[in-house]
């Protein structure tokens, strides 16, 4: 459908050194929606990203952890066609078929960790998370359409969808005891997912730093030396399986960063280059 779009702009869908090949879907992209930032642009750049490195990985105890990148992308396609070619897609696929369903009974990761072998189990839980951080700070359903189902309690039987008893003259007692955290839940942050979700606050917040590059991974690196993040259990976690090492970070630390920038953007970065 974008290749389509290309030819109506009179432009070549065809490598210039390989004129029988057409170009690759990342590369239409690019030519398509010019913003790296556009949500369209980058829910298709993530779908191809699963594709590319997932394929083996992606089961169904996950589906639905994927579901909301394919829904919005399905949605996206109808609206898109509409646009570039005046296409009614629902006059040829029934809409309850552009409904993508999927299983709403994920494994958690420790019973991930427990089906899998260690390096499978890592991989769906990074990239996992990685969607859910990027959904939550993008915000848009042009990225990600989330599947939820939340119960509340109300007093108001009008308002409840079914019901349910409380009694007190049960004798099986309950307390609410501390849960251990998994750190694949409570430091879900990949290192390039610091810095989009850093990127997207700033921009939300209208902040920005006096350095020409903006919030990169040059920054990020000064911020974790100075402080000494990789130290600082409440901010990272160091993943060890066998002999390969990785971070992921935690909600704290978007926080974290983004009070101190607060404090001072116009001198953040060169304070922190100073004291290197």
């Amino acid at each position: 459908m974008l290749k389509a779009e290309l030819l109506n702009r009179g432009k070549s869908i065809y490598f210039k050194d390989m004129p029988e090949r057409t170009l690759s879907l990342g590369e239409v992209i690019k030519k398509i929606y010019s913003d790296k930032n556009t949500r369209i642009r980058l829910n298709l750049e993530k779908i191809i990203e699963l594709r590319n490195t997932s394929t083996h990985f992606i089961t169904e105890d996950y589906e639905v952890k994927y579901a909301p990148l394919f829904q919005a992308c399905t949605i996206n396609f109808v609206n898109e066609i509409q646009k570039f070619h005046d296409v009614d897609i629902t006059k040829y696929i029934p809409q309850n078929f552009l409904t993508i369903s999927a299983r709403y009974e994920p494994l958690s990761n420790e019973e991930i960790k427990l089906k899998y072998p260690a390096e499978i189990a890592e991989r769906l839980i990074k990239q996992t998370n990685e969607i859910d951080v990027l959904s939550k700070e993008y915000n848009s359903d042009k990225f990600s359409i989330n599947i939820k189902q939340q119960l509340f309690i109300t007093k108001k039987k009008s308002d409840a969808d079914f019901t349910v008893k409380v009694d007190k003259t049960s004798n099986n007692k309950v307390a609410f005891i501390k849960e251990l955290k998994d750190p694949s839940d409570t430091h879900k942050y990949s290192y390039n997912s610091v810095i989009t979700a850093v990127n997207e606050r700033l921009n939300k917040q209208n902040l920005k730093l006096n350095y020409t590059s903006g919030f990169n991974q040059y920054v990020l690196n000064l911020i974790i030396d100075f402080y000494d993040i990789k130290r600082i259990p409440k901010f990272s976690y160091e993943h060890i399986i066998g002999k390969q090492h990785s971070f992921t970070y935690s909600q704290q630390f978007i926080d974290f960063i983004m009070n101190e920038i607060k404090k001072d953007p116009k001198n953040f970065v060169e304070s922190l280059k100073k004291a290197k």
